[in-house]
């Protein structure tokens, strides 16, 4: 199961409510790239794809894809403001190392 915090549900709401037309869900995945193999992928969908893993999170509708949920199992994706920036952040039991960047992952 993938878990969004409600800071970062509250955060993709207001993203989502600010899009003319206003799409059905968000799409988290995984892709292949980046210099340790992986990156996470955030983007906002309308037609969910017929295996995807629907979640529900205060009628935020979140779509995963079959190969993706092997990756994202069991990972939190919280929305953060520090000194630095802010952004959407994922925290992944499964990840075994990152990049130096941040931005891509291992398992």
């Amino acid at each position: 199961m993938v878990n969004l915090t409600p800071v970062a549900v509250n955060k993709v709401r207001e993203i989502l409510e600010a899009q003319n037309p206003m799409p059905k869900g968000l799409r988290l995945s995984v892709v292949g790239g980046g210099c340790s193999g992986f990156s996470y992928s955030m983007a906002f969908e309308n037609t969910p794809n017929m295996l995807d893993k629907t979640y529900q999170y205060d009628g935020l509708k979140v779509y995963v894809d079959q190969a993706s949920l092997l990756y994202l199992d069991g990972a939190e994706v919280d929305y953060v403001e520090t000194l630095e920036g802010s952004g959407f952040k994922f925290n992944n039991p499964q990840v075994k190392s990152t990049c130096g960047c941040g931005s891509s992952f291992s398992v």
